[in-house]
């Protein structure tokens, strides 16, 4: 049994790695600001009310889950808010790079303690992260967040390297979750997530810092 921690656990994509981990009988600390009843009936540990862009929040978690080992730690908590040239908005593009790129780089930092040789990262990023594929334009603040999530991810990967702790860049795909209204094009929770956890499960030193579909495939930067 495999000790995972999710954040952003409380629905769409990370409730889903909280299920199907529970099913398959890891142990699952949820990490969210506000706890769902489908989360609740889980069954999982819960730590609930953090914030992770709040300083107060993320010494409150670390309190909590001191001396607890983590095996894999799944970055999941994420905002998109829609940004055009016709909406400008600062604040929420920096919003996004609180949430999205720093939030999840103060929590590694913070959870370094409990980390050891043989633990993993997973970043979940977005394809709209990627400069290469960018065809459509627009998204400024989420396309923006997760270029730098995603440099922090290689970084991360070169920096963690001497711990023998691997990194993964993962991409869910369209998936089917209340951030894009539901879109009746994308695939369920339950597919993107099975697949993310084979990269999860698959994801070693040899791999560690590589930028990933759910599918297996290598999306370019």
């Amino acid at each position: 049994m495999s000790s995972f921690l999710v954040t952003g656990a409380n629905r769409g994509i990370g409730l889903e790695y909280c299920r199907q981990l529970h099913t398959r009988g890891d142990q699952v600390i949820a990490v969210c600001r506000t706890a769902s009843p489908e989360l609740e009936d889980i069954g999982v540990r819960l730590e609930a009310g953090i914030e992770l862009t709040a300083e107060a929040d993320l010494d409150d978690l670390l309190q909590r889950l001191s001396g607890q080992p983590l095996d894999a730690v799944i970055l999941n908590a994420g905002i998109l808010e829609n940004n055009r040239l016709e909406n400008f908005d600062s604040e929420s593009l920096l919003r996004q790079f609180e949430v999205n790129a720093l939030a999840p780089l103060r929590l590694v930092a913070a959870l370094l303690p409990n980390l050891q040789s043989g633990s993993k990262l997973a970043l979940m990023t977005s394809r709209m992260g990627s400069i290469d594929d960018n065809s459509s334009g627009s998204s400024y603040g989420y396309r923006m967040s997760k270029v730098a999530l995603n440099m922090a991810g290689r970084s991360l990967a070169i920096d963690l390297r001497p711990r023998e702790i691997a990194v993964a860049l993962l991409h869910p795909g369209l998936v089917r979750t209340r951030m894009i209204n539901f879109n009746p094009l994308g695939v369920s929770t339950e597919e993107a997530v099975r697949g993310l956890i084979e990269r999860i499960d698959a994801l070693s030193m040899e791999t560690s810092g590589s930028f990933w579909h759910a599918n297996g495939t290598l999306l370019p930067w």
